[in-house]
């Protein structure tokens, strides 16, 4: 059973630890997927920039052969053109020649001009190798049968040697030739080779294109497949998976999601509802009990030992504790009814359809009864002491604040019975609430008004009756009520969260007096002041104390605080033990007030850390007959003297109580049987009487000896 519930109270926590490490491995994956996404991206551009440029390669290899297939068809043109001017000027009449001359001499031009174009752009050798390959442009132009570069050579030579021979037999200007017409001939069978040549010149460039087309369109092919198949494996192995990503994290986002809005209304440690249900649902409830005329019963519950538990057996079994008593509340309640944790160790129950007063009270005995069972935890039997407050509607109350106060109201009254029990709430407590807000109220303004005084107790040596301390204590003198007990207001502050400002006006205005006392040179030992843990927990007190003392002048060495044992076990998330080291470092005192009482642990009883402790007046008070008392006064006495520390008892009042615990061996004494609690006036009178007097010098007149 104890396994079980262990396991259910960490099974809560569990979510956060696994979705960690669900997000560690999937950020790990998207990573992994991501790098594959833009690697195959990458191929992708690669091989669509490749097919671009063999695209421009293959039109400019397109462009060039066009080009060369031009100039073939040209070349065929202009050798035929060549030899048919030639022989149309041998028939043409003498004065038409001049004109068929320059015509023929631009065409001679134009044909040598188009061959080294060709030359040029085809990049041919005659002393390649490639000559001699029967399938290159070289064979064509410089190897039979074509011996194209010969017969266009030779065949513009003719045509220039023509066209002197036909200049210089017409007498035109700057002719000269002198070898004789006979020589001058243009042969057909040159013009017709290199017909021949040039037509296998375009066949052979035709050729070359169209191999060079296939292997571009082969190329192209593969690099389309391989896109294809590059998109297929990305298609498989990146967006499949990324697919499955996208489903696995959707999945866990609801998840997340659902776990959100259950986390939002439940409680994270027991898994009960929590104060924001409770806050959103409650009227709703209120209203379904008002149309279907039921009564319902709010149950205030709250464990008498929590702190007691977590003191002593740590947090762990303070945890465990609750989880338990959350199963219980739904164990021992109705499918109908609804469990809540409002936060540390308060639940609340709402009973749906409570019926009558005496169905709450056997429905509350039953529940009561079962969370007060023992609870078995690492070997130790935990009582949790539990106690409940009720509060039913519409009798109580006919909405859900006040259902839920006049519950708390009920839940305070269970537990000055002394707990383990429950009470309903009632016409009285309904006064003492009155009384309560009224009071509370009131504090309001005297806080505002800093109208609480401060009286003093002093605190005196057995041995000497010298003064060792006074000790601050607050009282507040209402207008109309008079002066009010601190017992009656001090716990209505510091539930209604006042203490922390009432406290700070005490101090200020105690230490503003002891400074006076002190610059007056009046004897009061140290000025003792209490300092509850709210007090503590706010951040800034030790500035505020500091402050304090610097404006009112009072050295840190007069000062000493007075805390309670269980103020340093709240230490582990307050931080209040480094505030007090920091503060007992400036100079100021710390006293362990009540001491016996709580549950400190030894360790907290060390000279370094604390400076005096306090016996609790419960141990004091009848000391010289009780000898339970006597046994436990001289066991603290023995202990402080052993460590060195400072030791005094509260609430000696007779005679027979001091000299009992002189005769301890407790020096140091507080209470009525020395005075009581004083105001300002009357405390410095009593000090003034008691302080040591200063020797004056008396002034003798008359002749000096």
């Amino acid at each position: 059973m104890a396994l079980r519930m262990e396991a259910e109270a960490s099974r809560l926590r569990q979510p956060y630890l696994e979705q960690q490490s669900v997000n560690a491995s999937s950020r790990k994956l998207i990573a992994l997927i991501k790098s594959a996404y833009w690697i195959a991206l990458l191929i992708i551009a690669a091989i669509t920039m490749a097919s671009f440029i063999l695209l421009q390669q293959m039109m400019a290899a397109q462009q060039r052969d066009d080009a060369l297939l031009t100039l073939a068809s040209t070349q065929k043109a202009l050798s035929q053109r060549v030899v048919f001017l030639a022989s149309t000027i041998g028939n043409a009449a003498r004065n038409d020649q001049p004109a068929l001359i320059a015509s023929l001499r631009k065409a001679v031009a134009e044909f040598e001009t188009n061959y080294d174009m060709l030359l040029e752009q085809t990049g041919a050798d005659s002393q390649s190798l490639a000559r001699f390959d029967s399938e290159a442009m070289e064979n064509v132009l410089f190897e039979r049968p074509y011996h194209l570069d010969l017969f266009s050579s030779e065949l513009a030579a003719n045509g220039w040697r023509f066209i002197s021979a036909l200049e210089t037999e017409l007498g035109i200007p700057g002719a000269d030739y002198r070898a004789g017409k006979e020589t001058a001939v243009l042969d057909e069978t040159v013009a017709n080779a290199t017909l021949e040549g040039f037509t296998a010149l375009g066949d052979r460039i035709s050729a070359l294109a169209d191999a060079r087309l296939d292997s571009t369109l082969s190329l192209h092919r593969t690099l389309f497949y391989s896109t294809i198949g590059i998109i297929i494996l990305i298609a498989l192995f990146i967006f499949r998976p990324m697919s499955d990503v996208i489903l696995r994290k959707t999945d866990e986002l609801m998840d997340a999601r659902n776990s959100m809005a259950f986390l939002a209304v439940h409680d994270g440690l027991t898994g009960l509802h929590n104060r924001t249900f409770l806050t959103d649902h409650f009227d709703t409830l209120i209203k379904g009990a008002q149309r279907r005329d039921e009564r319902l019963a709010v149950v205030q519950i709250d464990l008498d030992r929590f702190k007691q538990i977590n003191d002593t057996l740590g947090h762990a079994a303070g945890d465990y504790v609750l989880v338990i008593t959350a199963q219980r509340m739904r164990e021992s309640c109705r499918a109908s009814d609804i469990c809540v944790r409002l936060g540390g160790d308060e639940f609340v129950m709402i009973l749906q359809g409570a019926g009558s007063t005496e169905d709450i009270n056997m429905v509350a005995k039953r529940i009561m009864d079962r969370i007060n069972e023992p609870i078995g935890f690492q070997g130790a039997t935990i009582l949790p002491g539990a106690s409940a407050g009720i509060a039913v509607y519409p009798v109580d109350a006919d909405n859900a604040n006040d259902l839920v106060v006049h519950a708390d109201l009920a839940l305070y009254s269970a537990k000055k019975l002394g707990g383990g029990a429950f009470s309903f709430f009632s016409e009285e407590l309904r006064r003492e609430l009155e009384h309560r807000k009224q009071l509370e109220h009131d504090l309001r303004i005297a806080i505002a008004e800093k109208s609480f005084q401060v009286y003093f107790q002093p605190q005196v040596s057995l041995t000497s009756g010298a003064i060792a301390g006074i000790e601050a204590l607050v009282r507040w003198k209402h207008e109309t009520r008079g002066m009010i007990p601190p017992g009656e207001f001090i716990p209505v502050a510091e539930k209604s969260g006042q203490m922390a400002e009432i406290g700070r006006i005490v101090i200020a205005k105690a230490i503003r007096t002891a400074a006076d006392w002190h610059r007056a040179g009046i004897q009061f030992g140290r000025l003792a002041v209490n300092v509850s843990g709210t007090e503590l927990r706010e951040i800034d007190f030790d500035k505020f104390l500091f402050d304090t003392l610097e404006a009112e002048g009072l050295p840190p060495q007069k000062l000493s605080l007075e805390i309670v044992e269980s103020v340093i076990l709240d230490d582990e998330k307050t931080g209040i033990a480094a505030k007090l080291r920091h503060i007992r470092s400036a100079g100021v005192h710390l006293e362990l007030d009540d001491f016996g009482t709580g549950y400190a642990s030894l360790s907290h009883v060390n000279p370094n850390e604390i400076d005096r402790l306090k016996i609790d007046r419960r141990f004091v008070q009848n000391i010289n007959a009780n000898g339970d008392n006597t046994k436990i006064v001289r066991a603290i006495t023995e202990l402080a003297r052993g460590l060195g520390i400072s030791i005094i008892a509260e609430g000696a009042e007779t005679e027979a109580e001091l000299t009992s615990l002189k005769s301890i061996g407790c020096d140091q004494v507080q209470g009525y049987s020395i005075a009581f609690p004083m105001p300002t006036e009357q405390a410095q009178a009593w000090l003034a009487l008691r302080s040591p007097k200063k020797p004056q010098l008396t002034v003798l007149q008359g002749n000096r000896a």
